[in-house]
């Protein structure tokens, strides 16, 4: 809910989250890894990243993508 809001109103943090939120479900695990790594550079936090983006493409259908990506 607090990204949906954020991506709603006019502030300087928006389009960093619409383009995380776009190569999250858009775009590969590793655009996704190197997008993370330029802000995080805990190898804790990019392993569970890739985990985490790696489960999501295996998931979501095609089909789901278009439904996600309006939904946020």
């Amino acid at each position: 809910l607090g990204a949906a809001l954020l991506l709603l109103t006019d502030c300087g943090i928006c389009p960093a989250i619409k383009e995380n939120v776009h190569l999250f479900l858009n775009g590969t695990s590793e655009e996704y890894f190197e997008y993370v790594k330029q802000y995080k550079d805990d190898p804790v936090i990019l392993e569970n990243t890739a985990k985490i983006n790696q489960c999501v493409d295996s998931t979501l259908t095609e089909k789901d993508m278009p439904h996600t990506t309006t939904f946020l």
